[in-house]
């Protein structure tokens, strides 16, 4: 049975806070994305105190680690998803992705949570563009929707469906 994400970050945790690849800003990156996606493990005032450049980022680093592993298994997964998302190099070049790999076990991508996550308040997600069309009489539909948390576009949405489907 593999490793759960809390053990595997009790065991990368070493390597991360060693790693100079992980930059303020890189480090700001990933508690941007815990705080905004996923306000319920790191809220504003955790992510305030995880963000003060008043203190080295080795040090907000251990301790945002070490925060992650008192709140469970969720939040470490959802770490690595973020991990994986803004620094892919160090994502692999983690010592449980290692072992993976030379074991010659398949290295998995990390699966979407069960549950729906609510966006933050101070997210600002916008719907920019919809086109719906009905085609030849079908209950076919097409969609498009632009998306950004930000004044820019940075996502696009395109969906079909049939039959309500």
């Amino acid at each position: 049975m593999p490793e759960s994400f809390h053990e595997q970050l009790r065991i990368d945790s070493r390597f991360l806070k060693s790693d100079r690849r992980l930059d303020t800003e890189l480090v700001d990156k990933l508690i941007l994305q815990l705080n905004r996606i996923y306000p319920q493990i790191l809220t504003d005032k955790e992510a305030s105190r995880f963000r003060d450049l008043d203190v080295p980022t080795c040090i907000r680093l251990a301790e945002l680690l070490n925060h992650l592993q008192e709140k469970g298994e969720e939040a470490c997964r959802e770490f690595y998803r973020a991990l994986h998302l803004h620094v892919e190099d160090v994502y692999f070049s983690l010592p449980t992705r290692l072992r993976l790999r030379e074991s010659g076990e398949p290295v998995v991508p990390i699966t979407s949570p069960k549950h729906r996550y609510v966006m933050n308040d101070h997210s600002k997600s916008g719907l920019v563009n919809h086109y719906s069309k009905q085609v030849s009489g079908s209950s076919s539909a097409l969609g498009l929707a632009a998306m950004g948390l930000s004044r820019k576009v940075r996502d696009v949405l395109i969906w079909y469906t049939e039959d309500g489907k």
